[in-house]
Parts: C-alpha cells; structure tokens; sequence
C-alpha cells in the first residue's frame, strides 16, 4: 500500500498544492518553517482521522481561512485504488470519507490505511507519564484488531460514567454499591480483552525491538521492554473492590487497565534514567520499527512509515543502519524529512533505492529528483 497523490487545501502552513509520491523512498527537505512536518502530518491525518500534533482541528486551519480540505489518493496491496478526503470549517462537524462515503463512525477507518510515524518528540514516550506509553499500544493494536478498538471506546466510555458517578456520590454524600456494581460489571469485559492484547503484543513486539537496536547501535547495549499490570496478579472485580474505599475518597476510578505501563531498560537499568539521548532516540526507533513490522505481519498490509527530521541525535553509523533497514524489503513506502537536501542525497547515493525529492521553499513544493 502507498499514497499516490496528496492534495491540501488550508492546512497549517499550506495554501493549497497538490504533490505525487512515489511507492518506496520519499524526501521531503527545506529549512526550519518550511512545512516538512505539517506534509507528514497531513499524510498522518488521512489514516488517523487526526492530526499526530495538534489536540484541536481548528489548530490545523490555515492563517486567516476558515476550513481544511486534504485528499489523498492512495494504491492499496491488491492492486486498487482508494481516495481518503476530509474537509473541516470552524463551527461545523468535521466529514471524513473513503470513496466518496462518509463515515458515520471514524473509528471504522481506523487499520484500513496503516501507518507509523517517528517524530522527534516521540521520546516524550519513554520520559513522560504511563498515559503516553499505553497511548502508543493503543494505536498499533487498534490498527490490526477492530474488536479492540471498540472495546477501548466501550471502557473509556463507562470509565468516565462510573468516574461521574464516584463524583456524584461525594457530592450528594450518599453510596449506592448496587449502582456501582453495574459499571463495575460493564468495565470487567473490555478490559480483560484490553489486558490480554496488550500483553501479547508486547511479547511479539520485545524480539523485533532487540533485533532492530541491535542493529541500530551496533549490539553494544541490551533492552528490554515488559507490560506492567495491576491485572497480572489479580482479577479486574476483585481489583476494583479492593480500591473502592480510595476510589470514593478521589472521587475516580484508580487502579485498571487505563493505569497500566511498559517499562523499557537498557542493560537492565530504566531506560529514561540511564539512557542517554541517543540511546533514548535510538530505542524509540527500533521501537516504531518493530511496531512496522508487527502491523505488516499480522494485518497483512505494509504501512506507510514516516520519519521526521530522523538526523536529530542520532549519529552517522545509527543513521546509516536506520537507512539500510528502511530501504530493504521488508518496508514499503517511507516518507523522510530533513533540513538538509545534500545531506540527504549523499546518504542514498550509494543505495540502489533511488527515492524522489521535494525541496519546500515559500510555501512551495518543487520536485527535484
């Protein structure tokens, strides 16, 4: 599966311009503000429903417009071609469709068109809190297994009811265990499945980690990576009864699925406290490329892999690993953006992968190679 064509009207720095991709390497080069990371972006959003940066869509909507449109026509493995539009305006409910049919629910598009994305921030997801961690499983099951995706919707959803209620209770200083029962009962089915997912894939995933930085830092370090649950050592009921006196006094649901974590280490040591940065970016990677490959595995889809701005703390040889691994023939079509067109150009010389180039300037895209 590739992206073919991209159209973008109104979206962050971008007027409007339409660009052609070709099905293996991509390189998106200009200076700093000149729009490299919003073309990801965009190409994120068509799979995602979402932007990977912004918390909001009117934060998407060019300066001074009042809506975005992006499409992206796409070629998927069986040979057949696909067009992804959205168009949002400020005030109005957001229309995201496939083939001219919109959907009613975004979550059906979800896994249809896969894809990972490496940013440089992503290290946020080893230094910053659990949610951050659980949020990155999350994606990747949800784009090989719709049961789970509807069973999240389903415990977020009561979570945030049986949350209300625990506050309601505090406030109208009454307890009612019978009312409480029934979300407690509610909430045990996805999160068991939510459980036993999350623990599958992370033992799936630890092997192509340690392939992946191994062959990134050329073996020097050993990591790890293990799920972390309140669930391995307890039943959800049970668990939710022994924390009812704390849940009330917070007035939230404390212990569950939605407080579990991965814990990454590197030669047995807390990665984000013993790993340097390049060892942090360099896990992260190899991380996001296991996730690749585990998605392409089990959905039978090659994703799209986007890398933006991958020179940033990583040194020449992890460079040059990383290029070799996403130019071989377990990857498809990769879109890299870099500040440095020559920089570029020098390091697939050498490769039999010949990739197209975009340089960004003034708002405009110019095709190069």
């Amino acid at each position: 599966m590739y992206l073919q064509q991209l159209s973008i009207t109104n979206f962050k720095n971008y007027g409007q311009c339409t660009l052609q991709f070709v099905p293996r390497i991509n390189l998106i080069c200009g200076q700093n503000g000149a729009g490299k990371t919003n073309l990801l972006d965009a190409v994120y959003y068509l799979c995602f429903c979402k932007s990977y940066f912004s918390a909001t869509d009117a934060q998407n909507i060019h300066h001074g417009q009042d809506f975005f449109r992006l499409e992206g026509r796409f070629m998927l493995a069986n040979g057949q071609n696909c067009t992804a539009l959205v168009k949002y305006g400020a005030g109005r409910k957001k229309e995201f469709g496939l083939n001219g049919a919109v959907y009613d629910r975004l979550s059906e598009h979800i896994g249809l068109l896969p894809l990972v994305m490496i940013a440089p921030d992503d290290t946020e997801i080893i230094k910053n809190s659990s949610e951050e961690r659980r949020k990155l499983l999350d994606i990747t099951i949800s784009q090989i297994d719709k049961s789970y995706l509807q069973a999240l919707i389903s415990y977020n959803k009561t979570l945030q009811q049986r949350n209300a209620l625990l506050k309601t209770f505090a406030e109208r200083h009454f307890f009612n265990p019978a009312l409480l029962e029934t979300y407690n009962e509610q909430l045990s089915p996805p999160a068991m499945l939510i459980y036993t997912k999350r623990q599958q894939v992370v033992q799936l995933l630890l092997p192509l980690v340690q392939q992946y930085y191994g062959q990134l830092s050329g073996g020097r370090e050993t990591v790890h990576c293990t799920y972390q649950s309140a669930l391995a050592n307890t039943g959800f009921a049970e668990l939710l009864k022994q924390n009812l006196h704390t849940d009330r006094q917070l007035q939230r649901t404390t212990e569950g699925i939605h407080r579990d974590d991965a814990e990454f280490t590197i030669n047995n040591y807390p990665l984000k406290k013993f790993g340097s940065q390049g060892q942090q970016k360099s896990f992260l990677i190899a991380l996001k490329l296991a996730i690749y490959r585990l998605i392409a595995q089990s959905s039978g889809k090659t994703p799209i892999l986007l890398l933006d701005d991958i020179c940033d703390k990583l040194d020449e040889q992890r460079i040059s690993q990383l290029v070799q691994i996403i130019t071989g023939p377990n990857f498809g079509q990769v879109f890299i953006s870099d500040t440095q067109k020559d920089r570029m150009q020098a390091i697939f010389t050498s490769l039999t992968t010949a990739p197209q180039l975009y340089y960004l300037h003034n708002g405009e895209a110019k095709l190069l190679t």
